[in-house]
Protein backbone atom coordinates (compact mmCIF):
# COMPACT_ATOMS: atom_id res chain seq x y z
CA UNK A 1 0.00 0.00 0.00
CA UNK A 2 1.31 3.49 -0.88
CA UNK A 3 2.37 5.70 2.01
CA UNK A 4 0.82 9.17 2.47
CA UNK A 5 2.17 12.31 4.07
CA UNK A 6 -0.50 14.62 5.52
CA UNK A 7 0.14 18.32 6.16
CA UNK A 8 -1.67 18.23 9.52
CA UNK A 9 -0.86 19.98 12.79
CA UNK A 10 -1.02 17.36 15.55
CA UNK A 11 -1.01 13.60 15.91
CA UNK A 12 -2.33 11.03 13.47
CA UNK A 13 -4.90 10.01 16.09
CA UNK A 14 -7.03 12.99 15.01
CA UNK A 15 -7.94 11.06 11.87
CA UNK A 16 -10.65 8.44 11.61
CA UNK A 17 -8.95 5.58 9.76
CA UNK A 18 -10.70 2.57 8.25
CA UNK A 19 -8.78 -0.69 8.75
CA UNK A 20 -5.48 -1.56 10.40
CA UNK A 21 -3.58 -1.55 7.08
CA UNK A 22 -4.70 2.00 6.37
CA UNK A 23 -3.64 3.08 9.85
CA UNK A 24 -0.13 1.72 9.43
CA UNK A 25 0.31 3.56 6.11
CA UNK A 26 -0.47 6.94 7.65
CA UNK A 27 2.36 9.34 8.47
CA UNK A 28 2.16 12.95 9.63
CA UNK A 29 4.80 15.59 8.90
CA UNK A 30 5.70 18.89 10.50
CA UNK A 31 4.46 22.10 8.90
CA UNK A 32 8.06 23.16 8.25
CA UNK A 33 8.55 20.32 5.77
CA UNK A 34 6.51 22.13 3.09
CA UNK A 35 5.30 25.60 2.18
CA UNK A 36 1.78 26.18 3.57
CA UNK A 37 -0.35 28.91 2.03
CA UNK A 38 -2.87 28.92 4.87
CA UNK A 39 -4.25 26.98 7.87
CA UNK A 40 -7.82 25.74 8.09
CA UNK A 41 -9.96 24.09 10.77
CA UNK A 42 -12.45 21.33 9.94
CA UNK A 43 -15.96 22.78 10.51
CA UNK A 44 -18.14 19.77 9.67
CA UNK A 45 -20.52 18.20 12.20
CA UNK A 46 -19.77 17.82 15.95
CA UNK A 47 -18.31 14.38 16.58
CA UNK A 48 -18.17 13.62 12.84
CA UNK A 49 -15.27 13.46 10.39
CA UNK A 50 -14.73 14.77 6.86
CA UNK A 51 -13.84 12.39 4.02
CA UNK A 52 -10.38 12.74 2.44
CA UNK A 53 -10.19 12.21 -1.37
CA UNK A 54 -7.46 11.31 -3.86
CA UNK A 55 -8.26 14.26 -6.14
CA UNK A 56 -10.51 17.31 -6.42
CA UNK A 57 -12.03 16.09 -9.72
CA UNK A 58 -13.64 12.63 -9.70
CA UNK A 59 -11.41 11.60 -6.79
CA UNK A 60 -11.88 8.47 -4.71
CA UNK A 61 -12.44 8.24 -0.96
CA UNK A 62 -9.09 7.25 0.60
CA UNK A 63 -10.55 5.33 3.54
CA UNK A 64 -9.76 7.85 6.26
CA UNK A 65 -11.16 11.17 7.42
CA UNK A 66 -10.30 14.46 9.12
CA UNK A 67 -11.99 15.01 12.51
CA UNK A 68 -14.21 18.00 13.11
CA UNK A 69 -12.25 20.77 14.86
CA UNK A 70 -8.76 19.62 13.78
CA UNK A 71 -6.38 22.11 12.12
CA UNK A 72 -4.67 21.40 8.76
CA UNK A 73 -2.01 23.06 6.65
CA UNK A 74 -3.02 23.78 3.05
CA UNK A 75 -0.37 23.32 0.34
CA UNK A 76 -2.49 24.06 -2.72
CA UNK A 77 -6.01 25.14 -3.76
CA UNK A 78 -8.08 24.05 -6.77
CA UNK A 79 -11.59 24.40 -8.20
CA UNK A 80 -13.44 21.34 -9.54
CA UNK A 81 -15.65 21.16 -12.64
CA UNK A 82 -18.70 22.21 -10.59
CA UNK A 83 -16.99 25.35 -9.29
CA UNK A 84 -16.38 24.01 -5.76
CA UNK A 85 -13.16 25.02 -3.96
CA UNK A 86 -10.83 22.23 -2.65
CA UNK A 87 -7.74 22.22 -0.42
CA UNK A 88 -4.73 19.91 -0.82
CA UNK A 89 -3.63 18.73 2.65
CA UNK A 90 -1.17 15.98 1.75
CA UNK A 91 0.91 14.55 -1.08
CA UNK A 92 -2.30 13.59 -2.88
CA UNK A 93 -5.00 14.17 -0.24
CA UNK A 94 -7.83 16.68 -0.83
CA UNK A 95 -10.74 18.01 1.28
CA UNK A 96 -13.69 20.22 0.37
CA UNK A 97 -13.08 23.84 1.42
CA UNK A 98 -16.74 24.48 2.24
CA UNK A 99 -16.41 22.32 5.36
CA UNK A 100 -13.52 24.39 6.78
CA UNK A 101 -12.85 27.84 8.24
CA UNK A 102 -9.64 29.86 7.97
CA UNK A 103 -7.79 29.63 11.28
CA UNK A 104 -6.22 33.12 11.02
CA UNK A 105 -9.51 34.74 10.03
CA UNK A 106 -11.36 32.91 12.81
CA UNK A 107 -8.77 33.98 15.38
CA UNK A 108 -8.98 37.63 14.24
CA UNK A 109 -12.76 37.60 14.52
CA UNK A 110 -12.60 36.08 18.02
CA UNK A 111 -10.07 38.71 19.12
CA UNK A 112 -12.28 41.50 17.80
CA UNK A 113 -15.37 40.05 19.54
CA UNK A 114 -13.45 39.74 22.80
CA UNK A 115 -12.39 43.37 22.63
CA UNK A 116 -15.92 44.52 21.85
CA UNK A 117 -17.30 42.48 24.78
CA UNK A 118 -14.68 43.90 27.13
CA UNK A 119 -15.51 47.42 26.03
CA UNK A 120 -19.26 46.81 26.46
CA UNK A 121 -18.73 45.39 29.98
CA UNK A 122 -16.61 48.37 30.93
CA UNK A 123 -19.21 50.84 29.61
CA UNK A 124 -21.94 48.98 31.50
CA UNK A 125 -19.96 49.23 34.76
CA UNK A 126 -19.45 52.95 34.23
CA UNK A 127 -23.15 53.45 33.59
CA UNK A 128 -24.10 51.55 36.75
CA UNK A 129 -21.53 53.44 38.83
CA UNK A 130 -22.80 56.79 37.52
CA UNK A 131 -26.41 55.90 38.38
CA UNK A 132 -25.48 54.75 41.86
CA UNK A 133 -23.48 57.85 42.69
CA UNK A 134 -26.17 60.17 41.28
CA UNK A 135 -28.43 59.26 44.24
CA UNK A 136 -25.82 60.58 46.68
CA UNK A 137 -24.22 63.56 44.95
CA UNK A 138 -20.78 64.06 46.47
CA UNK A 139 -17.76 65.75 44.98
CA UNK A 140 -15.50 62.76 45.51
CA UNK A 141 -18.01 60.33 43.92
CA UNK A 142 -18.49 62.61 40.92
CA UNK A 143 -14.73 62.81 40.41
CA UNK A 144 -14.46 58.99 40.51
CA UNK A 145 -17.27 58.62 37.96
CA UNK A 146 -15.64 61.17 35.67
CA UNK A 147 -12.35 59.35 35.93
CA UNK A 148 -14.05 56.03 35.19
CA UNK A 149 -15.72 57.60 32.14
CA UNK A 150 -12.37 58.93 30.91
CA UNK A 151 -10.87 55.49 31.40
CA UNK A 152 -13.74 53.94 29.46
CA UNK A 153 -13.32 56.44 26.62
CA UNK A 154 -9.59 55.79 26.53
CA UNK A 155 -10.20 52.05 26.51
CA UNK A 156 -12.74 52.43 23.69
CA UNK A 157 -10.28 54.50 21.65
CA UNK A 158 -7.51 51.94 22.26
CA UNK A 159 -9.84 49.07 21.32
CA UNK A 160 -10.81 50.81 18.06
CA UNK A 161 -7.16 51.43 17.23
CA UNK A 162 -6.29 47.79 17.94
CA UNK A 163 -9.19 46.57 15.79
CA UNK A 164 -8.19 48.87 12.90
CA UNK A 165 -4.58 47.69 13.20
CA UNK A 166 -5.62 44.02 13.28
CA UNK A 167 -7.83 44.52 10.22
CA UNK A 168 -5.02 46.27 8.34
CA UNK A 169 -2.54 43.51 9.20
CA UNK A 170 -5.02 40.79 8.24
CA UNK A 171 -5.74 42.53 4.93
CA UNK A 172 -2.04 42.96 4.15
CA UNK A 173 -1.40 39.31 5.02
CA UNK A 174 -4.29 38.18 2.84
CA UNK A 175 -3.06 40.28 -0.11
CA UNK A 176 0.46 38.90 0.32
CA UNK A 177 -0.79 35.31 0.33
CA UNK A 178 -2.96 35.97 -2.72
CA UNK A 179 0.04 37.37 -4.60
CA UNK A 180 2.12 34.35 -3.61
CA UNK A 181 -0.57 31.98 -4.86
CA UNK A 182 -0.88 33.88 -8.17
CA UNK A 183 2.89 34.03 -8.66
CA UNK A 184 3.22 30.30 -7.95
CA UNK A 185 0.43 29.49 -10.40
CA UNK A 186 1.97 31.72 -13.10
CA UNK A 187 5.39 30.14 -12.56
CA UNK A 188 3.95 26.63 -12.86
CA UNK A 189 2.01 27.61 -16.00
CA UNK A 190 5.12 29.08 -17.63
CA UNK A 191 7.16 25.99 -16.76
CA UNK A 192 4.51 23.65 -18.18
CA UNK A 193 4.23 25.81 -21.31
CA UNK A 194 7.99 25.69 -21.91
CA UNK A 195 8.05 21.93 -21.36
CA UNK A 196 5.09 21.41 -23.71
CA UNK A 197 6.71 23.56 -26.42
CA UNK A 198 9.95 21.59 -26.12
CA UNK A 199 8.14 18.25 -26.39
CA UNK A 200 6.03 19.49 -29.31
CA UNK A 201 9.19 20.51 -31.18
CA UNK A 202 10.63 17.02 -30.61
CA UNK A 203 7.39 15.42 -31.85
CA UNK A 204 7.44 17.53 -35.03
CA UNK A 205 11.13 16.78 -35.71
CA UNK A 206 10.75 13.03 -35.27
CA UNK A 207 7.54 12.98 -37.36
CA UNK A 208 9.34 14.64 -40.27
CA UNK A 209 12.10 12.02 -40.04
CA UNK A 210 9.55 9.26 -40.74
CA UNK A 211 8.39 10.75 -44.04
CA UNK A 212 9.05 8.27 -46.87
CA UNK A 213 8.70 5.09 -44.80
CA UNK A 214 6.17 2.46 -46.04
CA UNK A 215 2.60 2.05 -44.79
CA UNK A 216 1.76 -1.40 -43.42
CA UNK A 217 -1.54 -2.02 -41.68
CA UNK A 218 -0.96 -2.83 -37.98
CA UNK A 219 2.72 -1.76 -38.07
CA UNK A 220 4.13 0.17 -35.08
CA UNK A 221 7.58 1.15 -36.49
CA UNK A 222 10.32 1.88 -36.60
CA UNK A 223 10.55 0.98 -40.32
CA UNK A 224 6.85 0.70 -41.25
CA UNK A 225 3.68 2.24 -39.80
CA UNK A 226 -0.05 2.51 -40.00
CA UNK A 227 -1.65 5.85 -38.98
CA UNK A 228 -2.17 5.16 -35.27
CA UNK A 229 1.08 3.17 -35.02
CA UNK A 230 2.97 6.25 -36.26
CA UNK A 231 1.32 8.46 -33.61
CA UNK A 232 2.08 5.96 -30.85
CA UNK A 233 5.74 5.64 -31.94
CA UNK A 234 6.35 9.42 -32.28
CA UNK A 235 4.78 10.39 -28.96
CA UNK A 236 6.60 7.64 -27.05
CA UNK A 237 10.06 8.31 -28.48
CA UNK A 238 9.90 12.11 -28.85
CA UNK A 239 7.87 13.14 -25.80
CA UNK A 240 7.87 10.11 -23.49
CA UNK A 241 4.06 9.91 -23.68
CA UNK A 242 2.44 6.47 -23.83
CA UNK A 243 -0.49 6.60 -26.26
CA UNK A 244 -3.15 3.92 -26.86
CA UNK A 245 -2.70 1.80 -29.97
CA UNK A 246 -5.85 2.59 -32.02
CA UNK A 247 -7.53 5.75 -33.30
CA UNK A 248 -10.65 4.76 -31.31
CA UNK A 249 -8.68 5.13 -28.07
CA UNK A 250 -6.24 7.88 -29.12
CA UNK A 251 -9.12 10.28 -29.79
CA UNK A 252 -10.07 10.00 -26.09
CA UNK A 253 -6.69 11.36 -24.92
CA UNK A 254 -5.96 15.05 -24.33
CA UNK A 255 -8.04 18.19 -24.67
CA UNK A 256 -10.29 18.94 -27.64
CA UNK A 257 -9.24 22.18 -29.43
CA UNK A 258 -10.81 24.11 -32.34
CA UNK A 259 -9.33 23.36 -35.75
CA UNK A 260 -8.54 27.06 -36.23
CA UNK A 261 -6.38 27.05 -33.06
CA UNK A 262 -4.07 24.14 -33.90
CA UNK A 263 -0.52 24.09 -32.52
CA UNK A 264 2.45 22.03 -33.66
CA UNK A 265 2.33 18.59 -32.04
CA UNK A 266 -1.50 18.40 -31.89
CA UNK A 267 -3.34 15.34 -33.24
CA UNK A 268 -5.97 15.66 -35.98
CA UNK A 269 -8.59 13.01 -36.67
CA UNK A 270 -11.00 12.21 -39.51
CA UNK A 271 -14.46 10.75 -38.86
CA UNK A 272 -16.67 11.03 -35.78
CA UNK A 273 -15.33 11.28 -32.23
CA UNK A 274 -16.83 7.90 -31.39
CA UNK A 275 -15.49 6.19 -34.53
CA UNK A 276 -12.51 8.02 -36.11
CA UNK A 277 -10.92 6.24 -39.06
CA UNK A 278 -7.65 8.18 -39.51
CA UNK A 279 -5.17 10.23 -37.42
CA UNK A 280 -2.20 12.50 -38.22
CA UNK A 281 0.31 14.74 -36.42
CA UNK A 282 -0.03 18.48 -37.09
CA UNK A 283 3.42 20.10 -37.59
CA UNK A 284 2.42 23.75 -38.18
CA UNK A 285 1.98 25.94 -41.28
CA UNK A 286 -1.26 24.13 -42.15
CA UNK A 287 0.65 20.83 -42.66
CA UNK A 288 0.55 17.38 -41.09
CA UNK A 289 2.51 14.11 -41.23
CA UNK A 290 0.60 10.83 -41.50
CA UNK A 291 0.92 7.20 -42.55
CA UNK A 292 -1.62 7.64 -45.33
CA UNK A 293 -2.14 4.53 -47.49
CA UNK A 294 -0.13 1.52 -48.72
CA UNK A 295 0.37 3.40 -52.01
CA UNK A 296 1.46 6.70 -50.45
CA UNK A 297 3.28 5.51 -47.31
CA UNK A 298 4.22 8.05 -44.64
CA UNK A 299 3.92 11.53 -46.15
CA UNK A 300 3.69 15.23 -45.34
CA UNK A 301 0.46 16.84 -46.52
CA UNK A 302 -1.22 20.25 -46.51
CA UNK A 303 -4.69 20.87 -45.08
CA UNK A 304 -7.40 21.29 -47.71
CA UNK A 305 -11.13 21.90 -47.69
CA UNK A 306 -11.53 18.71 -49.75
CA UNK A 307 -9.90 16.47 -47.13
CA UNK A 308 -10.19 18.37 -43.85
CA UNK A 309 -9.94 16.76 -40.38
CA UNK A 310 -12.99 16.87 -38.12
CA UNK A 311 -11.45 16.65 -34.63
CA UNK A 312 -8.28 18.04 -32.99
CA UNK A 313 -6.74 16.93 -29.69
CA UNK A 314 -3.95 18.55 -27.65
CA UNK A 315 -2.01 15.95 -25.66
CA UNK A 316 1.12 17.94 -24.72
Amino acid sequence: MAKHKLFKLGAAAALTVTGVSALTSLKTVRAASFTAIKRVKINYLPGKSLNIWTNYNNGKFMGYRAKDGTIWNVAETAVDKKGNLWYKVGTREWIEARYTVDVDKDASAKAENAKQNKLANLASKVKKATKKKAKKPQKTSLTAAQQALKNAQAAEKKAKEDIAKAKAEAKAKKVKKAKQIVNTAVKKTKTKSVQASSKAASVVALAKEQVGKPYVWGAEGPDTFDCSGLVQYIYQHAAGVSMPRTTYDQVKVGQTVPLDQLQAGDLVFWGSETAPYHVAIYIGNNQYVNAATPEQGTILQTMSSYYKPTIAKRVL
